[in-house]
């Protein structure tokens, strides 16, 4: 059957095995025209997506996308191409080119498949599709009554876009040493962008929900009236006087120096030698209480995944323990240019755990006293080779323990390795939208430059 005939929503396992046989197809064309090995990846996603603005229908939108990443190796030279067309004339056609590209190729030693006794056996469903049965119709309904909710809040505010959205797909990985692995997958989010006015000026802010269950998904209601609480909380805002104070990175701001760290000690920072952590490797880079470990087979986990991109099999690891940096992340490529193993983390880490030793935010707001609360970061001011981050903030100023204002037009300034080693607690109230599950940090001595 066709891939243009088939729907991951109208028969999902009538298309995992489409794209099997595909993948599988593609690598015996690979090795009857002289490929030496060969990898396919490939994925196909459907969906739906619905936005409105001022209770008027603004988009809907259909998607179904699709291709295939097709890797040939001539020896140690490698060749590289994508199609979206699954007939077999463009198959052949695109192994063709890809052993082209490769026979050109430069020779790398460190290039190829990962040994074929690596090659991951134990493939569990994890539980991780959930079609959400949603028709234009019904989204639309559900967006209104989102906008709804935020609008009713307080006249000041006016909506941006409220949006619903629903995907589903399968994705497929599969080589010469007769490794396939595939899954099924979902993911449903709903969001709500509100601007809000007062004598001073407007405000902008959101909310959002995402997960994998549709019935799990917070309400519209909820959705739409954390979106109008958090922009009306932003009205009037304050600048500060430069100081030298903690601040305290909400759950999903903290998202992103985990981000950072896992870029540090990314194999290709490191075999580069562009990371600030390159000396680092068994020294305390956080607390001793900090530990952040991987876990791969969460059932319905946002970041969860039997392989990685080599078709290693994954595995629950550290890579900060007792503080100290305990693991690079590491691809078969990154580790070969490492002598090192690959950590199975090609393509990423799968639903990191950061440890927690403090209560929620607001016990977090009475342990900093006085500092400010990050809710915003703005810029792209994080230098990964030096660890100098400095990026516009926003937020609110704490003083005994207590949110006294909004706060807008600031920086925060530091170095990642300071921060990380000043990092004085993490919270309880862990964000579950995302790939890193962490609570909110709450780091000392940062600058904060305003007026």
């Amino acid at each position: 059957m066709s891939a243009n005939t088939t729907s991951v929503a109208e028969s999902p396992q009538a298309l995992r095995e489409m794209l099997e046989q595909r993948v599988a197809f593609i690598v015996e064309q690979a090795r009857r025209q002289g490929a030496t090995a060969s990898e396919v990846g490939v994925s196909q996603n459907t969906g739906l997506s619905v936005s409105v603005r001022n209770r008027e229908v603004e988009t809907v939108e259909f998607n179904r996308d699709q291709g295939f990443a097709i890797t040939l190796y001539a020896g140690q030279r490698k060749g590289s191409v994508s199609t979206s067309d699954t007939s077999d004339e463009a198959i052949i056609k695109a192994v063709e080119t890809a052993l082209v590209i490769a026979r050109h190729a430069s020779e790398d030693p460190c290039a190829g498949l990962a040994d074929a006794e690596l090659m991951a056996t134990d493939l569990p469903d994890l539980d991780l599709f959930h079609p959400w049965q949603l028709s234009a119709e019904d989204a639309i309904e559900r967006a209104l009554l989102l906008e709804a909710a935020a609008l009713d809040v307080d006249p000041r505010l006016v909506s941006d876009s409220a949006q619903i959205s629903t995907q589903q797909g399968c994705r497929v990985y599969g080589n010469s040493h007769g490794f396939i692995g595939s899954a099924l997958s979902s993911r449903h989010s709903s969001a709500a962008v509100l601007i809000a006015s007062s004598e001073q000026g407007m405000q902008r802010d959101y909310w959002y929900a995402v997960d994998r269950v549709p019935e799990r998904l917070a309400s519209e209601e909820s959705v739409g009236r954390k979106a109008a609480q958090r922009t009306l909380a932003r009205l009037q805002p304050r600048s500060v006087k430069t100081a030298k104070v903690p601040v305290l990175f909400a759950a999903d701001q903290a998202a992103g120096l985990v981000g950072h760290l896992f870029g540090a000690i990314s194999g290709g920072a490191v075999y580069r030698e562009s990371t600030f952590l390159l000396d680092a490797m068994g020294q305390p880079v956080f607390p001793e209480w900090m530990r952040m470990h991987e876990t791969p087979y969460l059932r319905q986990g946002l970041g969860s995944s039997a392989f990685d991109g080599d078709g290693l099999q994954t595995r629950e690891q550290a890579f900060i323990d007792q503080g100290r940096l305990s693991s690079w992340l590491l691809s078969t490529y990154s580790g070969r240019k490492l002598g090192l193993p690959s950590t199975a983390n090609a393509g990423g880490v799968h639903n990191l755990q950061v440890s927690s030793n403090a209560g929620d935010l607001n016990a977090l707001l009475k342990e900093m006293g006085t500092g400010l609360l990050v809710t915003e970061l703005m810029g792209q001011g994080v230098n990964g080779v030096t660890g100098d981050y400095s990026r516009g903030a926003g937020g609110f100023w704490v003083e005994n323990g207590e949110i006294q204002y909004p706060v807008s037009e600031v920086t925060i300034a530091g170095n990642l390795r300071d921060m990380y080693s000043n990092l004085r607690c993490v919270g309880s109230d862990v964000e579950r939208r995302g790939n890193y599950l962490t609570g909110s940090w709450l780091v000392d001595g940062m600058t904060v430059g305003g007026s």
